[in-house]
């Protein structure tokens, strides 16, 4: 995977890492949940909505290290368009709800 050094493979693991991040949060904090209960407590209790977008950008961050180590800089742009857009999100959810 590490040999491809392009924009779209970038947005695509942007996406999908923040994703994993968000089932890490699940399970570290919220594993006596079941999963719909936890997307219904997300609901009720926003806060923590921003917070779980925060903790799973920890995700981005480690592939964009790892892309930019590597010097793919296509896949490590497009890993921090999606990073801004999910960050950007958080924020106006952080400042509207």
């Amino acid at each position: 995977m590490l040999r491809k050094d392009n924009l779209k493979l970038g947005l695509v693991l942007g996406l999908l890492a923040p994703l994993l991040g968000m089932l890490g949060f699940y399970f570290y904090k919220f594993r006596r949940l079941s999963f719909a209960e936890f997307i219904q407590y997300l609901g009720i209790e926003r806060h923590l909505l921003t917070a779980m977008i925060s903790f799973s950008l920890l995700a981005n961050a480690i592939i964009f290290t790892v892309y930019i180590n590597a010097q793919k800089d296509k896949t490590a742009r497009g890993i921090f368009i999606i990073t801004i857009i999910y960050a950007i999100t958080a924020l106006l959810l952080k400042w509207l709800y």
